[in-house]
């Protein structure tokens, strides 16, 4: 059995596939149906109103529907889509054993406990037939695929088979009209409920000795098999006369619940409640197969309708499996393809397309071992090694004929037992023997040559990794293992490996496992991993270098740097054996050899990118086969912006494109298209980090940014502009504005003015004083004496306060020299593109053209007058404005759209007038920062926390633990980031530069890798951490050790630990700070109560059942002995008399202890009725302090597992204040090794 998913839960019932996508529905014994996707493993959806256990359901085959049926007497037709209950069929007087679709007509099949079958129509929402006959429970119906059948069995130890080509032909109107286009005729409206000859009874099967569980069509024969209470599994067969017993299968030990044909081979599938699954051949009628569960009892099975998929449904969850592997065993070596297809190996030469079959496999030990594992192939003899899994391992050696073809029987022909033979050398090959622990080395003429110990004790497989070499798999490694030598080559840390693809020149490797490609090269240096969600299925290398791979529904790609991405979907999960150009050469499940074309310019393309080989990529942008928000994304995330830019269309992803790259002349652009206020600001903030200040200028006049507009006047020495800002100021009534002009421009009259006419006559008497202007000085004291204000002192040492002169007075600052990109220049045609032609290995930066400079200051030969980019302000010279006749201060006078830009500043590029000079205008592009790098394929909390990610650490931390209250991890996460980044000061008045801190470095680290951050709390810590509150617990100081079990757990949010060892140890540790936090809430609680002896004695009690060291416990018994003692609960203080000698406490407490029990025997009663029970387990809810008793609803936290009463679903847990109780979470990853 290949189990492919299983999910716990309570006992499931009824179980079905869906026709088309990867989903099964579980019906349960707590009346919830489960909607699952088995291939992601995950829950979709769930309903709950039925009320009781669901017995039955069963999926539509092409509407979004399914229907089923419970203990309510209820039939429930739903819609998946709509995610509720379409409608309810009522008819049904006792419990709905099973329901079931019919496959053409609106049909619904139920059987009942009510000793009937009723056939419903789903459209008219009406039962259109009772089938009478079963004088006892019947326990299932079903519809015949193709047939007017129905089959029922029943716990009357009979089987029946009913003909409904009755109703068929009164329900379904003459003409073939479509039964899904219109409701029933009126007459069939329930009107002839018990009779009218609709279904009758065509055959009686008698002959089980018990009650009949199940009884199922065979899909094509006329067969029937059945399972009953007698522990059998009864074969009938039937023709158009009558039915009769073929054979019965014995083997099961107890009742049998379920059966049923396989759809794709000739065998029965049953399973019982003696917790087994049992697999019989039809033509030998033997078991064949038998799983073993340890304590579940077995209660239905379902099979896949298209796809080789079972389901079983037992007493915890469900499981979905295979019986046998699918995958073909294959080798291929240049233009050949070997492989097994029934029994027999076969060549496929790519070139022709021809298939021929070469030799017969016998299998291992008479032909029981099921499909072969593997195979490997040494052309220099012409041998083939067949691994099969039967026995612990055996292999079949080949020696094939030169002449091939036939079928015919191999030159030689030997068999073995060992795991895993792979060829080593010319006339070697190399098995691992579990038993012995040991690599034999053998001959062709299957003769032990050598034996050697594997390089670890976990070594449980290998691979051919080079002449004399091996790949050994390990518990968590692949180790490089040099036969001759006997010595380990190299090492790498890896999930378990199931196959290894080696590229056509054995340079680099790929070894898939279950979820994960890691890709390394000779020496498994350089490693890199991709992760999958579903299964990894198979691979093969690209001529250029990229290995293709296949999972269950896509075909993807995984580049030498680690990136990887979809090249197309898949129908049906495919194995792929070669890459040749733009085909894949593969293997479907049933053998047949497929090509599929596929599109590698994706591939090809970013390959290039990261191979420098620049010249293809730009034959590839002007080809324009490339485009899509992926590749502008993958573009911008590798540093080549600039090559974005030429895929984008839209401007807003245009400009922030060009902001990044540097390129302000098609920022401008964008943002004259976008006009915008943020647009323009971050457009001034990148031209200001250029230097380029006229486009600043232009950027705060479209925002109205007067303040910053003055500033940069001033910082430029503009003080004809500044004295317009001032007068712009005075039109808009801003008085600051006026102030900070006027002291911009050293005015000090009209900062004299300004104040005065604001009505701050102090401030301006000490202008006038300090800057010599008495008569002003005087005007202004005689003012302030007739107000009755005092006159302020002044000192005579103030001086002018005067802006200084600008050192440069030009068009623009000398603006940032950056090297120009390569694709700007050749986009832009300023460069031939085979200038860039790269040779192998040569540095990016060689050949760079020359640089450009974005020149904005007007062009000297055009001899045009530059328009002022004040003028639209309504702002000329002081003598223009004086004649303007009037000034009404409206704000026409100062309309920013009318101010337009100078004609050059939009000039693309030079207009060739000066083509021998030109200047640099592309920034240089920034690198991926190294805290971006922690984040971008981590799922731990903790390191997007540290990389200062605050938002994604917190949207993992509600999707892993289910945390809605982040305040008391604000400082954790604070301390995080700070522990990951060091502060290095550089030049004068320059800001200090951040140094992101790692660990683990080491030598053998990839160039641009970099290390995981740094950490601020770790295991052991955490541990002394515990030890502290253990000790302060002990001193009885239960707030304080509170806050240090609630910080134990808050730290744990965002731990960062490296092995599955220390994830296991950090859910230990979180179990206990749940468990003390819980208890010291108690026990807080319980001292709140001194006026009310009988709760204080409750939370007595209830605090001895947590899980606390054995001091803790000791302590914790002889408060609950002395409490209860003192309430004359003598009975209850026996029982912690006794669980406290049990600890073996020390002398003085057992002597106490065996004192009170003698006491309380000689009483023996209890005198006040508390709610407690020691006899009945129970938890206490950390919420309400009330104990939760076994088999009580109830629900827990997330994140740390206290439990709760149902009530207090949707708060915030009190015992971490972190985690909402009741919600759903997937549970926390605090380690790389738990996404292998």
């Amino acid at each position: 059995m290949l189990t492919k998913f299983e999910t716990k839960s309570n006992r499931v019932k009824g179980l079905s596939f869906h026709p088309k996508r990867p989903w099964i529905l579980a019906s349960l014994h707590s009346g919830v149906i489960q909607l699952w996707d088995y291939r992601m493993g995950t829950l979709i959806d769930r309903f709950d109103e039925h009320d009781g256990p669901v017995r039955g359901v069963s999926f539509h085959s092409s509407q979004p529907l399914f229907v089923s049926g419970g203990d309510d007497y209820k039939i429930k037709v739903w819609n998946y889509k709509l995610r509720r209950c379409l409608y309810t069929l009522l008819g049904h007087l006792d419990y709905i054993r099973t329901v079931q679709f019919h496959q053409e007509y609106p049909w619904i099949v139920s059987a009942s406990d009510d000793q009937t079958i009723r056939i419903w129509n789903w459209q008219s929402r009406s039962c259109i037939s009772v089938l009478t006959g079963h004088n006892h429970y019947v326990m299932c119906a079903s519809f015949h695929v193709k047939e007017d059948l129905v089959v029922s069995a029943s716990l009357d130890q009979t089987v029946r088979v009913w003909d409904i080509g009755g109703l068929r032909k009164k329900s379904v109107a003459p003409g073939g009209e479509d039964p899904f286009s219109r409701h029933m005729p009126k007459e069939m409206r329930g009107d002839d409920l018990f009779g009218g000859g609709d279904a009758v009874v065509k055959y009686v099967l008698e002959g089980h000795d018990r009650g009949v569980n199940w009884a199922g069509f065979h899909p094509s024969l006329p067969l029937i098999v059945s399972g009953a209470d007698d522990r059998q599994v009864k074969l009938w067969r039937m023709n158009d006369t009558k039915a009769w017993e073929v054979d019965t299968l014995r083997g099961h030990v107890n009742n049998v619940s379920c059966c049923m044909f396989h759809a794709r081979q000739d065998i029965i599938v049953s399973n019982s409640e003696d917790k087994s699954i049992r697999v019989w051949d039809m033509s030998k009628r033997t078991g064949v197969q038998t799983f073993r569960r340890e304590h579940d009892r077995f209660w239905i099975l379902a099979a896949h309708p298209e796809v080789n998929l079972l389901a079983a449904g037992h007493d915890s969850g469900m499981i979905v499996f295979k019986l046998e592997r699918e995958r073909p065993a294959y080798a291929q070596h240049q233009g050949t393809l070997y492989y097994v297809k029934d029994r027999y190996l076969r060549a496929y030469d790519y070139g022709s397309n021809r298939d021929s079959p070469l030799i017969s496999v016998r299998g291992a030990r008479g032909g029981n071992a099921g499909a072969p594992r593997s195979m490997s192939y040494n052309p220099a003899e012409n041998a083939v090694l067949v691994n099969f899994d039967a026995e612990g391992g055996s292999y079949e050696l080949h020696v094939l004929p030169k002449g091939g073809g036939g079928g015919a029987e191999p030159v030689d022909s030997r068999r073995g037992v060992g795991s895993s033979a792979v060829f080593v050398a010319r006339n070697r090959f190399a098995t691992l023997d579990k038993g012995a622990h040991e690599i034999q080395i053998k001959n062709l003429k299957n003769e032990v040559t050598k034996r050697c110990a594997p390089p670890d004790a976990t070594c449980d497989g290998i691979f051919y990794a080079g002449t004399g070499t091996l790949l050994c798999r390990c518990e968590d490694k692949m180790i490089l293992y040099d036969v001759q030598q006997r010595s380990t080559m190299a090492e790498l840390a890896t999930p378990s490996v199931k196959y290894v693809v080696w590229s056509s020149d054995m340079s680099l490797v790929a070894m898939l496992s279950k979820h994960a490609i890691v890709i390394a090269n000779r020496k498994l240096g350089q490693a890199v991993t991709v992760h999958e969600t579903i299964r990894v299925k198979s691979g093969a290398w690209d001529d250029s270098g990229v290995f293709v791979y296949t999972t269950l529904n896509h075909i993807k790609y995984a580049l030498p740097n680690g990136d990887s991405g979809i090249i197309r979907t898949l129908d049906t999960p495919v194995y792929l054996t070669k890459v040749f150009g733009g085909v894949v050469y593969c293997l479907d499940r049933d053998g047949r050899n497929r090509q599929i074309q596929i599109d590698t310019s994706e591939y090809m393309f970013k390959l290039a990118l990261i191979q420098r080989k620049y010249d293809q990529v730009l034959a590839m942008i002007k080809s324009g086969a490339l485009c899509g928000q992926s590749i502008i994304a993958y573009l911008q995330n590798k540093g080549f912006p600039e090559v974005a830019l030429h895929f984008v269309k839209d401007e807003r992803t245009r400009f922030d494109l060009a902001i990044e790259c540097g390129n302000i002349e098609v920022a401008l652009a964008a943002a004259q298209e976008l006009d915008d206020k943020d647009t323009w600001h971050e457009l001034g903030v990148q031209a200001l980090r250029q230097g380029n200040y006229q486009i600043v200028e232009f950027a705060y006049q479209k925002t109205k940014n007067f303040e910053r507009l003055s500033f940069l006047y001033l910082i430029t020495g503009n003080t004809e502009k500044l004295r317009k800002m001032l007068k712009i100021a005075e039109m808009r009534s801003d008085v600051m504005g006026q102030f900070h002009n006027a002291l911009y421009l050293g005015d000090i009259p009209e900062r004299l003015r300004i104040l005065e006419e604001s009505g701050q006559y102090p401030l301006a008497y000490l202008t006038a004083k300090t800057h010599g202007m008495e008569e002003d000085a005087s005007r202004l004291e005689t003012i302030l004496t007739e107000a009755g204000c005092t006159v302020p002192e002044v000192d005579g040492t103030g001086v002018l306060l005067v802006p200084p002169e600008p050192i440069t007075l030009g068009d623009n600052w000398p603006l940032l020299t950056v090297s120009k990109g390569f694709f700007e220049g050749v986009l832009a045609g300023d460069i031939s593109a085979s200038d860039y032609v790269m040779e192998e290995g040569e540095d990016a930066g060689a050949g760079w053209g020359d640089d450009l400079d974005l020149d904005l200051g007007g062009d000297e030969g055009a001899k045009e007058k530059e328009e002022d980019p004040l003028a639209g302000l309504g702002l000329g010279d002081d003598d223009e404005r004086e004649g303007d006749g009037e000034d009404d201060g409206s704000d026409a006078g100062w309309d920013m759209e009318d101010l337009e830009l100078p004609a050059d500043l939009g000039a693309g590029a030079d207009d060739g007038a000066d083509a021998g000079v030109s200047e640099v205008f592309v920034a240089p592009t920034a690198g991926v920062p190294v805290a971006r790098r922690w984040t971008q394929k981590s799922a731990i909390p903790g390191e997007h926390a540290a990389a200062g990610d605050f938002d994604s650490a917190m949207k993992l931390l509600n999707r892993q633990l289910g945390v809605v209250n982040f305040a008391p991890l604000r400082q954790h996460f604070i301390d995080a980031a700070l522990a990951t980044h060091a502060a290095m000061s550089g030049v004068t008045s320059a800001p200090s530069l951040s140094f992101p801190l790692g660990r683990n470095w080491n030598s053998d680290l990839a160039p641009g890798v970099g290390c995981a951050p740094a950490l601020v709390s770790s295991l052991p810590l955490l541990e002394d951490r515990l030890k502290l509150a253990y000790k302060t617990t002990t001193e009885g100081k239960f707030g304080e050790a509170l806050k240090m079990f609630q910080g134990i757990i808050h730290s744990i949010a965002v731990l960062l630990v490296e092995t599955r060892r220390e994830v296991d140890e950090v859910r230990e540790l979180l179990g206990i700070a749940r468990e003390y936090a819980s208890a010291l809430r108690i026990e807080i609680k319980r001292k709140e109560y001194k006026d009310d002896p009988k709760r204080a004695a409750e939370l007595a009690a209830y605090f001895t059942h947590c899980a606390m060291q054995p001091i803790h416990l000791s302590l914790s018994l002889r408060s609950a002995m002395s409490i209860f003692f003192k309430l004359k609960n003598f009975n209850t203080a026996a029982e912690f008399s006794r669980r406290l000698l049990e600890l073996s406490p020390p002398v003085k407490v057992a002597q106490q202890a065996k004192q009170v029990l003698q006491a309380c025997e000689r009483e023996n009663k209890d005198e006040v009725e508390l709610d407690y029970d020691s006899r009945n387990p129970f938890v206490v809810c950390a919420a309400t302090f009330t104990p939760i008793y076994r088999g009580t609803a109830d629900v827990a936290c997330p994140t740390c597992g206290a439990r709760f009463v149902k009530e207090q679903e949707g708060t915030v847990c009190p015992v971490c204040n972190l985690g909402k109780v009741g919600a759903d979470a997937t549970g926390l990853v605090c380690s790389p090794e738990q996404r292998k």
